[in-house]
């Protein structure tokens, strides 16, 4: 195998055993290829196989290597630009943009109950208000929720009350849902390939796509050898390398980082997330923590459309934990990370054909661990022919900023510095 080994990582250290997959030599055939071994590319993989697809999986580096394997952990329903969309596409499709939003945590719940995925899966998420303007939001989406049959599971939280939840005072109130929340994303995306490569599906690491060339069979070329396939999935969201004629200045790469405290005594631990909850606030520069497993504080977010790595990713970040739980100052940090993530200017995923059997789904904008599994079975079924979900996202158009990938990243970034000063007000 060849490429990049895995950045070190919190979960880097802690990942399960794995065979690991060796790299693309000599020709093979297949129904489907996918380029890129992230969620995306995974758990296409499994949709597709558990409907008796011959699949290959072609990853540059190793299985989860992007933001798949580094992300903050929470499995959040619903995406960013869904209300968008449903502006766009009108009231009838508003019914079905609701159910794509939740079909990825629903993916995962019976994925690693049916595989046995050991990915420390938890349920308990906390959207945070640091501003009243915030409450009055989360307000309406529980009206919203409770409508839509979420009543049992979601509870809002007053200021008076928020001692019960959280161990911090940063916060005015909150809105608690019991239908999202965390795992061990790096070891989820390895179960699933697992279970995929249990079902017959060929994942090789090490396997850089160089080109497509496309036809009724569709020819893919990496450094050692090709796939023939009648359909071919790109699947590289902030890292896609191919196609970019087609793709480029709609998704752009930003930087997000993350930290991880030493292991918390069991007492400190139940005084900051008594309810052992993922967290996150709704700013467009948001902080995001939760607890891992073995009781360690993974605080993360200044998520950045520059493309610079902060000089210190602990310098940038601990003072922002250290703001919400000052209880921590003497807490020694073990691990310090970052990674790119997929934003797309509306928040809207970008998903659809740019032939009959050519297939891409990326840009999920923090929203990826469920957005990346309600991808995947929105992409196998319309390799099956159903077409319903992918035309929605079809329908909805991008803007595409032109002037070239890095020039035009640094007009995103020119433009979010507008959603900061926002997130003052």
């Amino acid at each position: 195998m060849t490429g990049q080994s895995y950045p070190d990582s919190y979960y880097a250290a802690t990942r399960n055993p794995d065979p690991g997959y060796p790299a693309l030599t000599g020709q093979i055939e297949a129904d489907v290829c996918i380029c890129g071994g992230g969620f995306t590319g995974v758990a296409t993989a499994l949709s597709l196989a558990e409907r008796g697809y011959s699949v290959v999986v072609l990853e540059q580096n190793r299985i989860g290597w992007g933001a798949s394997g580094r992300n903050g952990g929470q499995v959040i329903g619903g995406f960013s630009g869904e209300e968008l969309m449903a502006k766009r596409l009108g009231q009838a499709a508003r019914d079905l943009i609701w159910d794509i939003g939740w079909l990825g945590n629903t993916v995962i719940a019976e994925r690693v109950e049916k595989y046995a995925i050991d990915c420390d899966f938890k349920y308990g998420y906390m959207d945070v208000a640091l501003k009243p303007r915030h409450m009055r939001a989360f307000e309406d989406h529980y009206a919203e929720l409770s409508r839509r049959g979420f009543a049992d599971a979601i509870r809002m939280v007053a200021a008076e009350d928020m001692r019960s939840v959280i161990g911090s005072d940063a916060y005015i109130g909150g809105l608690i849902n019991q239908r999202s929340g965390h795992l061990h994303p790096l070891n989820l995306c390895l179960g699933e390939a697992r279970a995929a490569a249990g079902l017959g599906v060929r994942l090789f690491e090490g396997s850089q796509v160089l080109s497509i060339e496309h036809g009724a069979q569709a020819v893919v070329t990496t450094p050692g050898g090709r796939v023939k396939a009648a359909t071919v999935v790109l699947a590289g969201n902030a890292y896609q390398q191919i196609e970019t004629r087609q793709l480029s200045g709609q998704v752009f790469p930003a930087g997000s980082f993350i930290i991880a405290t030493e292991p918390l005594s069991e007492a400190l631990a139940r005084e900051i997330n008594p309810l052992d909850m993922a967290f996150c606030d709704p700013n467009y520069v948001l902080d995001y923590f939760r607890l891992s497993a073995d009781r360690r504080l993974l605080f993360g977010g200044r998520c950045n459309y520059s493309g610079r790595v902060p000089a210190s990713i602990r310098r940038s970040i601990e003072p922002r934990m250290h703001k919400v739980f000052p209880q921590l100052r003497n807490t020694r940090i073990d691990y310090e990370w970052g990674g790119n993530i997929g934003i797309v200017v509306n928040r809207v995923p970008v998903i659809g054909r740019l032939r009959d059997n050519v297939y891409y789904s990326l840009g999920y904008s923090g929203h990826g661990v469920n957005m990346t599994h309600a991808a995947g079975e929105i992409v196998a079924e319309a390799i099956g022919g159903t077409m319903e979900k992918l035309d929605l996202f079809e329908r909805v158009g991008h803007w595409r900023i032109p002037l070239g990938q890095a020039l035009s990243g640094q007009l995103v970034a020119l433009g979010m510095l507008y959603y900061r000063l926002r997130d003052k007000l």
